[in-house]
């Protein structure tokens, strides 16, 4: 088997093993033990509902491996939120003072055009060129209207902050 790495973002709840079999109308197997600590865990981030009670679908995870795999957060760390990136999702800090502000990830395009008079197009002297992936920036620029401010750069501080969350 290959080895796998996940990051997801998750509801949960402590529930014992016998309290999920009750809550999904289950009989317990009679070689489980039903006082098995654990999470009720709902996956929000896809997959159908498989109950009436929540949005996302929802499994039971052993409390071992369910504290290896996560822990509490108010927001993302910056490893989550270029995750999140990736996937296509806005990203932005609650620390920002500028309101409205977000991140977007740009795939990038092999043969971009160049409009004449355009400064690539003068230094490079030709009709294209290949844009590498890179982060932009919504924000707001020095005469207060809202502008992309393309390649952006995290701070220090901006990598260290659990306050990241998809905007």
């Amino acid at each position: 088997m290959q080895r796998y790495i996940g990051t997801k973002l998750i509801n949960a709840k402590p529930m014992t093993r016998q309290a999920y079999n009750d809550f999904r109308g289950w009989e317990l197997p009679a070689d489980e033990n039903g006082a098995d600590e654990g999470y009720l865990v709902e996956y929000v981030d896809g997959g159908s509902a498989n109950t009436s009670e929540y949005a996302g679908y929802v499994s039971w995870s052993p409390k071992e491996v369910f504290d290896k795999a996560y822990r509490p957060v108010t927001g993302m760390t910056f490893g989550e939120a270029i995750e999140a990136l990736k996937t296509g999702c806005r990203v932005a800090r609650k620390g920002w003072n500028g309101k409205g502000m977000w991140l977007v990830l740009v795939s990038g395009t092999q043969n971009a055009q160049l409009r004449e008079g355009t400064p690539y197009r003068e230094a490079l002297g030709q009709e294209s060129c290949e844009i590498l992936p890179h982060i932009d920036m919504w924000t707001t620029n020095a005469d207060g209207r809202r502008a992309m401010l393309p390649g952006w750069l995290a701070s220090q501080t901006d990598m260290l902050s659990e306050d990241w969350e998809l905007a």
